[in-house]
């Protein structure tokens, strides 16, 4: 038991690692998207149909990718700028361009979720399309976008599994290395149980965080 605690112990804190990394990232990327995506809607607050459905396409098309061929694709990025394609730190670049068109899409049906009536008086008063969104939309939808947070975590979190499958490190790199490759069921077991209890703290953490938001309006 001592040493099976031993060698899950440094791919656990890697997984974390990997996905908090990835999932800053991806939010830097698919947050502004999303949010445009949402102003140039039709009835949006700056309507541009040719651009909304240029991206709304791309989007779809990144969403739709296999995640391990767009990691095999995105080699030589990961190489740019991280220095290697191997390794944790050079897995986060393609985690993050998985997941920025998935926080894209939660951050546009989050914001379509607010009341319509909320923007309309905001524009009614004079706020400039700034304030609206960054002092109106964001702070309304800021429940629907936790949530949205918690389950891009999630898809990380399996994302990460998979990508250790090929060299990117974390508890799916101990599981096939390890478990799958030297015969090890118990280093199996034992990765897909951490990655289970990751996942249900991540789901209860943030399914309590909106629930304290939504208790605090």
């Amino acid at each position: 038991m001592r040493e099976l605690l031993e060698l899950i112990a440094g791919p656990t804190v890697e997984t974390l690692a990997m996905v908090s990394a990835a999932a800053l990232a991806a939010s830097a990327l698919g947050a502004p998207v999303g949010l445009l995506l949402y102003l140039i809607a039709p009835g949006g607050l700056a309507e541009r149909p040719a651009l909304r459905r240029v991206l709304d396409r791309l989007i779809n098309a990144l969403r739709s990718f296999p995640f391990i061929i767009l990691m095999i694709m995105l080699f030589p990025l990961s190489r740019l700028v991280v220095g290697t394609s191997i390794g944790t730190a050079a897995a986060v670049v393609p985690l993050a361009i998985a997941a920025a068109p998935f926080v894209a899409r939660v951050v546009e049906s989050s914001l379509a979720g607010v009341d319509r009536g909320v923007v309309d008086a905001a524009v009614a008063a004079g706020a400039t399309k700034a304030r609206i969104a960054f002092g109106v939309l964001l702070p309304e939808a800021l429940p629907s976008l936790v949530s949205g947070l918690a389950l891009t975590v999630i898809n990380l979190i399996g994302y990460s599994a998979m990508a250790g499958a090929i060299g990117g490190g974390g508890l799916g790199d101990l599981a096939v290395r390890y478990g799958y490759h030297r015969f090890r069921l118990d280093v199996m077991a034992a990765s897909v149980v951490v990655i289970l209890i990751l996942v249900e703290g991540v789901q209860a953490a943030g399914d309590r965080i909106s629930r304290r938001i939504m208790s605090m309006r």
